[in-house]
């Protein structure tokens, strides 16, 4: 069985200690959380895993390194990290694939699963 990628977003409501009592959302989050609305069939594919603002983000440093922990960010299934036939916007560091950044994201989702492309 193919192992699926997994989807990082920050969680919704975080505040940033550094600018006092408000709480903030992560558009780029927000936009890559939409397309799971517009394209369900995504769920059976890539799992979804929300992240505390705060850094380290301790999973995705392990994973893809500290300079990597960013969100938005689809870290690739172990399976699709060996032969990938050249999507936009992927990376590797720490012996992963991973693309960064909701326009990426979203090029990278149409190209591997079939959806629209962003307009």
């Amino acid at each position: 069985m193919p192992s699926h990628d997994t989807l990082y977003l920050l969680k919704p409501d975080f505040m940033d200690p550094n600018r006092g009592n408000i709480r903030y959302l992560c558009r780029e989050c927000v936009e890559v959380a939409g397309l799971f609305e517009y394209y369900p069939q995504l769920w059976s594919h890539v799992h979804v895993r929300y992240v505390e603002f705060q850094r380290p983000r301790a999973e995705l440093a392990a994973l893809i390194g500290e300079e990597n922990q960013g969100c938005p960010v689809l870290v690739l299934g172990d399976d699709a990290s060996a032969d990938l036939p050249s999507p936009p916007g992927v990376q590797r560091a720490h012996g992963k694939a991973f693309v960064a950044g909701a326009a990426n994201i979203e090029a990278y989702l149409a190209h591997v699963h079939d959806i629209g492309v962003a307009y």
